[in-house]
Formats: C-alpha cells, structure tokens, sequence
C-alpha cells in the first residue's frame, strides 16, 4: 500500500505563521493583545438613531406626540 504525500499549500503555511506569531505575542507580553479598539462616543453629539432607541425602550412614546 502507498500512503499519500501531503503537500503544504500556501493556505496552511500563511494560518500557520500567523499561529506561530500570535503564540510569540502570547508569550511577549503574557496575555492575548486585542488590535480593535472601541472608540468613545460623546454623548454630547446629535444621534438620531439613539434617540428613537432610547424612547422604544422607555415605550411611552412623549417624543413623538
């Protein structure tokens, strides 16, 4: 019986140098570093979107008589 030849793709060797350096990161700085930041949003600003969430949550409607 022949047993199959396995062939790295470029696939597997691009997830596996990603592992590679996210592991060496681990271990740098002791802990997974998350690259996203969430940006604040002043509460100060005009936001139409927030203001409808807000009274359907409150569900009493005044905004809108």
């Amino acid at each position: 019986m022949k047993q199959k030849k396995f062939k790295i793709t470029l696939k597997d060797f691009i997830l596996a140098n990603r592992r590679a350096a996210r592991m060496e990161e681990i271990e740098r700085h002791g802990h997974p570093i998350q690259s996203r930041r969430i940006v604040h949003k002043s509460k100060k600003t005009y936001d139409r979107n927030r203001i409808k969430r807000a009274v359907i949550k409150s569900d009493d409607g005044s905004l809108f008589l």
